[in-house]
């Protein structure tokens, strides 16, 4: 049997499949497997609504919502959206002090404190979808506290989405936290 460099004998899916178990099973070894178990059939069983990618941020739809010294943070107002399964979609503009810029689209997801990259901004307006993108855990931390500005100032009220996409935006106009 001759096999090219881009051919497998087993199908793709099955691949997957036997990739997938043989990653459970080092998992097990570990004792990490309940929650990566529980990470992979609850993407099966409440798979995403799929992500339609907005158009490239316009200047006069970005809002200011954090800054630090390196950086400041601005949200597409027109790029936000709530899907059904409870995940806060946008656009968001990275500029450093230099004036470099790094624009992406992600989710959060207020009911298990996460964030999820779905696709990143070119220079000439497109995107580059990310290829496998999952969720991770938002940590006040320096390296992504405009993710924990977002979901605990203007998104999250706990694990609940504090209201509809324009309640968000007035509250970041308006500076209002959803903090004590």
């Amino acid at each position: 049997m001759n096999i090219s460099r881009n051919q497998s004998i087993l199908p793709r899916h099955r691949l997957q499949r036997i990739l997938q178990s043989t990653l459970l099973s080092c998992l097990l070894l570990t004792g990490l497997a309940p929650l990566a178990y529980a990470q992979q059939a609850d993407e099966e069983e409440n798979p995403e609504t799929p992500v339609q990618l907005p158009g490239a941020p316009q200047a006069d739809n970005l809002l200011l919502f954090y800054n630090n010294s390196a950086q400041t943070f601005m949200i597409d107002t027109k790029s936000m959206s709530i899907t059904k399964e409870g995940i806060i979609r946008f656009s968001l503009v990275a500029t450093s002090n230099s004036g470099a810029k790094n624009i992406s689209y992600e989710g959060i997801r207020c009911e298990t404190g996460e964030k999820k990259l779905y696709a990143l901004g070119r220079a000439d307006g497109t995107w580059t979808k990310v290829r496998e993108p999952s969720w991770s855990r938002i940590f006040g931390n320096s390296f992504n506290n405009h993710h924990n500005v977002l979901a605990r100032d203007y998104f999250c009220d706990g694990s609940t989405i504090a209201g509809k996409p324009e309640q968000m935006i007035n509250r970041i106009r308006r500076q209002e936290s959803l903090r004590p």
